[in-house]
């Protein structure tokens, strides 16, 4: 064959076979895209950290870190204190202790949540909701709000259905009144059973937009996991992939409710937590439900408080650490934080965990993109894997851009192009 000439490949069907099957899948094609796009790219917070309404304060964000940093300094002042608590490698003990005293001076809270359902203990609820509207609109006016806030309202249970609408209502016209609505602004549904529940969430919050001449779609919520219908409806479907669908693309999270979950199920309070049985399955559902659609799934938390003399402390830390790690090693990046003691334990789990495996994960992903050889076959769906966990590594602090880009070569943007492929991209390596 001369130079420049192709060899001529022999084929048996018409082209109009690729055609009609083409058009046969084009309903398939766009259900996908509507249904599953994906990650959404943007930063997940490691924690969420709830506040009572009646006791949200101008210096609350402050106050966390602060009383976090004050328990440190009492129950493990060292490197080598803290490390020994938690089994912490005495390679890590250093850089990990330094980031979580950094973190907690810098940004202790990275997601909060004012509540006004379970941990709200009643009073003037319209002027509590207002002032949470002035206080956050007032973080972030002045350069002092965490990454992201918010609040949490009462359910759609017809008990206090009205009162939560009011209390959303109230809140949110606060937040435009003051100057308009926060890029960082989260809202929580809580004990969510049927997939109607979110749907009148979905017309309540359409009819806010609507008011106030909003783009369509810019308020989103969580839909917290509560209840055993929420995973299994009474015809058997798994409820929750049906909430997703019927939030028409507003549910930005899943978030599992550790102890009224295990409590519908009749768990013994001595054993409601995140690592029993019913709470794996209930979280396994989820997982699945919310794979590709965007949503983010959360873990619950522990309400073992790390308070009184140093053993306890230790005790609870110790209990905290371990399931935030267990978490993590599920693929459940985010969970709950009760108190302020927890917060060292919660970035210590997630520091670790990515400096443990940066330089691996880093070396995998060089050889993949740099397509040179290595112990490991890495496929497209692996690089993704890899590159998300860099960018949520270097999104918390466990990380920095520089030690990730000497590694792997890489910059930012190349590490996002990595984690958000295009569709069809994953499977582009069998062709």
């Amino acid at each position: 064959m001369g130079q420049g000439q192709q060899e001529q490949v022999a084929t048996s069907l018409a082209g109009t076979v690729s055609e009609e099957i083409s058009a046969s899948l084009a309903p398939v094609d766009a259900e996908l895209e509507r249904r599953y796009p994906g990650d959404p790219g943007t930063r997940q917070p490691v924690h969420t950290v709830y506040v009572p309404g009646d006791a949200f304060a101008p210096g609350t964000l402050r106050s966390w870190g602060d009383q976090a940093l004050a328990t440190l300094d009492e129950h493990a002042p060292d490197a080598a204190s803290f490390a020994a608590v938690l089994g912490l490698a005495d390679d890590l003990a250093e850089p990990v202790y330094a980031r979580v005293r950094a973190k907690l001076e810098r940004e202790p809270v990275e997601d909060l949540r004012v509540d006004f359902e379970d941990g709200y203990q009643g009073g003037d609820e319209d002027h509590d909701a207002a002032r949470a509207a002035r206080l956050i609109a007032d973080a972030y006016a002045g350069g002092t709000a965490a990454p992201y806030m918010g609040i949490r309202m009462k359910c759609m249970e017809a008990p206090v259905r009205d009162r939560g609408i009011r209390t959303l209502d109230i809140f949110l016209t606060g937040l435009i009144r003051a100057g308009g609505l926060p890029g960082g602004l989260v809202l929580t549904l809580p004990k969510v059973t049927y997939p109607e529940q979110v749907t009148a969430m979905v017309r309540l919050l359409e009819a806010f937009e609507k008011t106030h001449a909003l783009e369509p779609g810019r308020l989103g919520f969580e839909i917290q996991v509560e209840t055993s219908q929420s995973i299994l409806a009474s015809d058997g479907t798994a409820a929750v992939a049906r909430m997703i669908q019927a939030a028409e693309g507003r549910a930005t999270g899943l978030h599992y409710g550790t102890f009224d979950y295990s409590a519908c199920l009749g768990v013994s309070a001595a054993y409601q937590a995140g690592d029993h049985p019913a709470a794996d399955h209930a979280k396994a559902v989820m997982q699945v439900a919310a794979a590709g659609t965007g949503v983010r799934v959360s873990d619950g938390s522990t309400n073992v408080l790390p308070v009184g003399p140093t053993e306890k402390v230790h005790d609870a830390w110790r209990l905290h650490y371990g399931l935030t790690r267990r978490a993590l090693a599920r693929a459940y990046y985010q969970g709950w934080d009760m108190h302020p003691g927890h917060i060292p334990t919660r970035y210590a789990a997630v520091f670790a965990f990515y400096r443990e495996g940066f330089e691996q994960a880093a070396g995998r992903l060089a050889r993949y993109a740099n397509r040179t050889g290595g112990d490991v076959m890495d496929e497209p769906a692996t690089a993704k894997a890899l590159s998300g966990y860099l960018l949520r590594g270097l999104d918390c602090g466990a990380l920095d851009i520089a030690e990730v880009a000497r590694l792997t070569g890489l910059t930012r943007a190349d590490l996002e192009a990595f984690a958000a492929p295009r569709r069809g991209d994953l499977t582009a390596s069998a062709k």
